[in-house]
C-alpha cells in the first residue's frame, strides 16, 4: 500500500541531520549511489533545494530561474549575433537557433532550453560528453562513462526534442538519478546535486559553469574566467 510522504517530518529530519551528512559526503568519499541510497530524500526536489541552502543560504530556483529570465532575452541576442559570423561556432549556434525558431510553441521553457543549450557553444566548449539524447523506444542510452550530465528522453528523435523533450533525466556516475519536465529545471537540480553530493563541475564545461554559477546563481568570488568575464561584460554592457 502506497502511503504519502511525510514532507514536513522528512524536512526536520534532513535538517537536524544536516552536520552529520556533510561530514561522511564530503569526508567519506563515497559513491553517489550510496549516498542517495543512505539519504534518499536528497531525490526529493524540496530537498535537493533545501540542502543547496543549507550550504549557501541562497534559494536556488528562485534567485537562478528570476536571473536567467533577466538575461534571455540579450543573451539570445548575444548568440545570435555570433551565430550570424563565420566558424565553427557561428555554425553550431546558427543550427541551434534556426531549429528554435521552427518550434511551434515557444514559451518560457522553450526559451530557457535555447539559452541554456547555446551557452557552452558560445563559450567554445563541448557538451558532447555531458548531454545525450535519447529515443525512448531505442536500445538503453549510453550514459555508462558520464560522471555528471542530462539526458533528455523524447519518445521521437525530432527537433523539437532538443528543446522541449517529454522529460530530462539528472545523470550521476553512469546512472540516472532523477527526472525533470523541463530541461530548464533539471538543469537547476542537477547544481542542487553538485552541491548536496559535493561532486565537481563537468571539466569540459568549465567556463559554462562558472558563468551560471556566478553570474546567474550570484555566487561570485570575484574571480571569472576570462571568456565568462568577456560575456558579463556583453551581457551588461546595455543594461
Amino acid at each position: 500500500m502506497k502511503t504519502d510522504k511525510n514532507l514536513p517530518l522528512i524536512a526536520k529530519l534532513m535538517q537536524t541531520t544536516f552536520s552529520l551528512r556533510r561530514k561522511e559526503v564530503i569526508n567519506d568519499d563515497l559513491p553517489v549511489g550510496e549516498i542517495l541510497e543512505r539519504w534518499p530524500a536528497l531525490k526529493m526536489e524540496s530537498q535537493m533545494c533545501a540542502e543547496f541552502h543549507r550550504i549557501t543560504n541562497i534559494n536556488l530556483k528562485n534567485h537562478f530561474y528570476a536571473e536567467l529570465d533577466r538575461h534571455v532575452p540579450r543573451l539570445q541576442s548575444l548568440c545570435r549575433k555570433k551565430a550570424a559570423r563565420t566558424g565553427k561556432v557561428s555554425e553550431v549556434l546558427d543550427q541551434l537557433f534556426n531549429t528554435y525558431d521552427l518550434q511551434e510553441q515557444v514559451d518560457v521553457n522553450v526559451r530557457r532550453a535555447a539559452v541554456l543549450r547555446a551557452l557552452p557553444t558560445y563559450l567554445h566548449e563541448d557538451d558532447s560528453g555531458f548531454l545525450k539524447l535519447w529515443d525512448a523506444l531505442s536500445d538503453e542510452p549510453q550514459i555508462d562513462n558520464i560522471p555528471v550530465g542530462l539526458l533528455l528522453i523524447s519518445a521521437t528523435s525530432t527537433d523539437a526534442a532538443l528543446f522541449c523533450p517529454e522529460k530530462v533525466a539528472v545523470v550521476l556516475e553512469g546512472n540516472t538519478v532523477v527526472d525533470f519536465p523541463t530541461f530548464a529545471d533539471a538543469f537547476v537540480m542537477l547544481f542542487a546535486l553538485i552541491y548536496a553530493l559535493h561532486l565537481s563541475y563537468p571539466k569540459d564545461l568549465a567556463n559554462t559553469f562558472d558563468f551560471i554559477q556566478k553570474v546567474l546563481r550570484g555566487l561570485e568570488d570575484g574571480k571569472l574566467k576570462p571568456r565568462v568575464l568577456s560575456l558579463k561584460n556583453d551581457l551588461l554592457s546595455t543594461e
